[in-house]
């Protein structure tokens, strides 16, 4: 091994010298673990059968009380590394445990929407075990509780894991409605001020994003502004499919062919395909 010969002290005094400080001075050391834990805590507590660390030694209802209440300290200790007042740690914290049966009734729709659209869904325990959709939905349905409620990073860490897990990118701000799918999941990109309606089906690599971004006078981008595309309701959206801005509405019952690039609207009822290429056959001179 090589001695090393720089100067240690040196170089750390030159990197706190350049580094961008956090905000208010916090310290998200172990933030990680922490969304993690409160995840799987939740995962858990939503489906006792398929999620934790016992197999054994517990019936459905007791786990379900022993997980939601290790999810309700995990997301207090997350809550913890952004906000500072106890009492609305607690109240943020209790706040989405009592929401979370109705998440997870978003929960069993998308569940039921990946094993009824995909010819290959052997069974719903199969979705639940094995689907990266599952787990990208499940997550972002439980950030976006806490987006809903104003609280910072969080909700952001959460579907940035879930975007690790499975290659699929929903931003917590999103709104999505029930019976959604995404089918494959790798790539596909989901912008923060999105409207999806109920029965949609994605494929992977669909992008729904911005066009453009406004520039305020002093040259920084505006935020907080609708910039991301509205899709109704009984929509399938093919593989490659990429549209964009805030003004775009795509109508009920619409089918948006493979690698399709929107940036208007389309009616409801309509299919919008690409003009298919021309395949050129080659020969090859045999070796």
């Amino acid at each position: 091994m090589k001695k090393l010969t720089a100067n240690i002290n040196e170089i750390a005094e030159r990197l706190g010298e350049t580094a961008i400080t956090s905000k208010d001075d916090n310290n998200y050391v172990g933030l990680d673990i922490a969304v993690e834990n409160a995840i799987w805590s939740i995962k858990a507590a939503m489906f006792p059968k398929f999620f934790g660390t016992e197999r054994f030694g517990y019936d459905a209802g007791i786990k379900r009380q022993t997980e939601l209440a290790k999810a309700y300290d995990e997301i207090q200790k997350c809550l913890r590394y952004v906000l500072s007042d106890e009492d609305e740690i607690r109240e943020k914290a209790s706040e989405l445990i009592n929401n979370m049966p109705k998440v997870m009734e978003s929960v069993n729709t998308d569940v039921i929407a990946a094993y009824e659209g995909d010819p290959a869904a052997k069974s719903t325990d199969e979705v639940i075990l094995t689907y990266p959709a599952f787990n990208a939905i499940t997550i972002y349905r439980v950030a976006h509780e806490l987006y809903k409620s104003g609280v910072p990073v969080i909700p952001r860490k959460m579907t940035e894991y879930a975007h690790q897990l499975t290659g699929i990118d929903i931003h917590p701000g999103a709104t999505i409605g029930d019976y959604f799918f995404i089918d494959h999941g790798t790539g596909v990109v989901i912008g923060e001020t999105t409207v999806i309606g109920e029965h949609v089906k994605l494929y992977q690599h669909v992008t729904l994003g911005a066009k453009s971004f406004a520039v305020g006078e002093d040259g920084t981008l505006v935020k907080d502004i609708k910039r991301h595309p509205n899709i109704g309701n009984n929509v399938v959206i093919y593989a490659g499919a990429t549209i964009l801005g805030g003004d775009v509405y795509i109508g009920d019952n619409c089918v948006i062919g493979g690698s399709v690039w929107l940036t208007h609207s389309v009616p409801a009822g309509e299919m919008v395909l690409t003009t298919p290429p021309k395949a050129i056959h080659v020969h090859t001179q045999e070796i």
